[in-house]
C-alpha cells in the first residue's frame, strides 16, 4: 500500500489514508475519486479493497431467492423502462394470486429464503391485491422473507387505500411483508427525474418513504441507476442522500449500483439529452467509491451480474463489493431492456465464481446473518 500511494498526488493520497482511518469522506473528496485513472485508479482500487477485507474478511455471500414480476402493465411511462406496457397492450399481463402462490411454492421447493415481488403500477389493481399477495406467500411459508413493492409501489398503494405513508406501511408489514426493495430511485436529483421518470415520485417523496419505513422497522436496500444522462456530480449527490438517510434510521441493509442497460429503452433515442454511457473502469470506480464513502455506515455493496455479466460481476469483487446477489429464478426487467446475461445462477455456479475470485463464499439471508459457508 505504501509503494501504491507513493507515485500519486498528494491530495488524493489524504482522501484514501483518511478512509484508511475511517474517516468520512466528503462529496467533493468522492467526487475527485470518480475521476481518478492510472496509478490513482489503482490506488483506489486497493484501498476499496483493504476496507471491504476488514469488514468481510474476504468472505462474499450470496442469496437464494426468486423474483415474482407480478405486472409489466404500468401508467408512469419512465423512458429507461423497456419492461412495462400500457394495459391495452397484447404483451401485457397480471398474474392471478393462484400464479403467485404456484411462483411462491417453486421458490420453496428451490430452498429460496427469499422472494422478491414488484409490479408496474397497473391502474387497474385495488389495494387488498398487493395485501393477498403478502398473505398467500406467508399461507405458502412463513418463514419465506418477502422483500417487496418499491417506493413507487407504496406511495401507489397509499392513494388506493386512502392512507397516508405511515398507515399504508403498517397494513403492509401487518399482511406480511419482511423488508423493501430500494428501487425507483434511478438517480435522486429531480432535474434529471424530470427527463427520466417524470412521473414518479420525486427525491423528497422517495426520501420520506424510505425514512418512514425504516422508522418502522422495515429494512430497504439502497440502489442507484447510473449510465445515462447523469453527470458524475448527479452520481455524487445521490449517494449523499443514501448516506444522510443512513445516519439518521440505520435502515439500509445494501447499497447496490445498476448500470443503465440501453439497448431497447426509450431512454437511449433521446436526441437532445445524450447519453453519458458507463464503460468498464467508470463502474469499478464507482464500486470502489461507494465503498470509501459509505465505510462507516453501509457494510453491504452488492453488484448486480444480470446487469453487469457473471464474468465482470465477478471482477467487481475485487473492487469493494463483498455481495453477489442472488440466484433469482426468473428476470423481466433487465431483460426487456436488452440484458443478455440470463435469469438464473445456481448456487453452485455462483460459489463457483466467488471461489474462483480468490473469495470465500457464503450464503445469507435478506438481512445478511450467514446460513451456511462453503
Amino acid at each position: 500500500m505504501v509503494q501504491i500511494y507513493s507515485q500519486i498526488r498528494q491530495n488524493i493520497k489524504s482522501i484514501l489514508k483518511k478512509t484508511l482511518e475511517s474517516e468520512e469522506i466528503t462529496s467533493q473528496e468522492a467526487l475527485e475519486l470518480l475521476n481518478v485513472t492510472g496509478k490513482e485508479f489503482r490506488a483506489l482500487q486497493a484501498t476499496a479493497d483493504e476496507i471491504c477485507f476488514k469488514k468481510k474478511q474476504n468472505i462474499v455471500t450470496f442469496v437464494i431467492n426468486r423474483n415474482i414480476n407480478f405486472t409489466n402493465i404500468c401508467q408512469k411511462g419512465c423512458k429507461f423502462c423497456s419492461f412495462s406496457v400500457p394495459i391495452a397492450s397484447k404483451e401485457g399481463f397480471l398474474l392471478t394470486i393462484e400464479e403467485v402462490r404456484k411462483k411462491v411454492q417453486e421458490a420453496q421447493i428451490n430452498g429460496c429464503s427469499e422472494v422478491c415481488i414488484q409490479g408496474g403500477i397497473h391502474p387497474k389493481l385495488k389495494f387488498d391485491f398487493y395485501l393477498d399477495i403478502l398473505k398467500t406467500v406467508k399461507k405458502v411459508n412463513p418463514e419465506i422473507h418477502i422483500h417487496a413493492f418499491s417506493p413507487q409501489e407504496i406511495y401507489y398503494m397509499s392513494k388506493l387505500s386512502g392512507n397516508n405513508i405511515e398507515d399504508t406501511l403498517k397494513i403492509l408489514k401487518k399482511s406480511g411483508l419482511d423488508s423493501i426493495p430500494g428501487t425507483a430511485a434511478e438517480i435522486l436529483v429531480d432535474k434529471i427525474r424530470k427527463i427520466i421518470c417524470p412521473n414518479k415520485v420525486s427525491t423528497s417523496e422517495w426520501i420520506n418513504i424510505i425514512s418512514i419505513a425504516h422508522n418502522l422497522g422495515i429494512p430497504t436496500t439502497s440502489t442507484i441507476m447510473y449510465g445515462h444522462i447523469e453527470e458524475l456530480e448527479d452520481r455524487i449527490k445521490h449517494l449523499e442522500i443514501i448516506r444522510n438517510i443512513q445516519k439518521e434510521t440505520h435502515g439500509f441493509t445494501e447499497f447496490v449500483p445498476l448500470p443503465f442497460v440501453k439497448e431497447k429503452p426509450m431512454l437511449a433515442r433521446l436526441k437532445d439529452f445524450p447519453l453519458r454511457l458507463s464503460y468498464g473502469m467508470a463502474d469499478l470506480k464507482l464500486f470502489c467509491v461507494a465503498r470509501l464513502f459509505f465505510n462507516n455506515y453501509i457494510d453491504n455493496l452488492q453488484c448486480s451480474w444480470v446487469k453487469l455479466g457473471p464474468k465482470f460481476a465477478q471482477v467487481s469483487l475485487n473492487y469493494g463489493v463483498n455481495d453477489f446477489s442472488g440466484t433469482l429464478m426468473e428476470e423481466n426487467i433487465s431483460k426487456s431492456a436488452g440484458a443478455e446475461f440470463g435469469e438464473y445462477l445456481s448456487p453452485d455456479e455462483i460459489i463457483k465464481i466467488i471461489k474462483s475470485a480468490g473469495k470465500r463464499p457464503a450464503q445469507r439471508n435478506t438481512l445478511y446473518n450467514i446460513v451456511k459457508y462453503f
